[in-house]
């Protein structure tokens, strides 16, 4: 047990520094005023979310960067990067978007199953 909370401390601790050398959303996209994603994660196959949320981002502080840990405790080197599709659709002052990634990660020696389906919700100032 002791093994995986250290890499899971090792984990959140590269998070945290790939945050803090992302460069700023705001800086980014300037004219973003609010930003809104609505996150749920589901097995292959299965409709119903095992997990969802709702992210509100801070636009003055957060960081152009938008990866989701994969919920799965038991999935090594999994997750959602799905940055380069929000920044897309940011830049494009797109109101509303939405997206899905499946993990990329393990499951003992199988194929994580889980899907990441996202909807953004932002305005921008004119």
């Amino acid at each position: 047990m002791w093994r995986r909370d250290r890499e899971a401390a090792e984990r959140a601790a590269a998070r945290r520094q790939r945050e803090n050398d992302a460069p700023r959303l705001a800086t980014i996209v300037p004219e973003l005023e609010s930003l809104r994603l609505e996150v749920r994660e589901t097995r292959a196959n299965i409709a119903n979310p095992e997990a969802s949320h709702i992210r509100r981002v801070v636009i003055a502080h957060a960081p152009a960067l938008f990866v989701v840990p994969c919920h799965d405790s038991h999935c090594k080197e999994g997750g959602h990067d799905v940055t380069r599709d929000v920044m897309s659709a940011l830049r494009a002052r797109t109101p509303r978007f939405e997206g899905e990634d499946p993990c990329q990660g393990t499951v003992g020696s199988a194929n994580c199953e889980r899907i990441l389906r996202y909807v953004g919700h932002a305005t921008y100032r004119p």
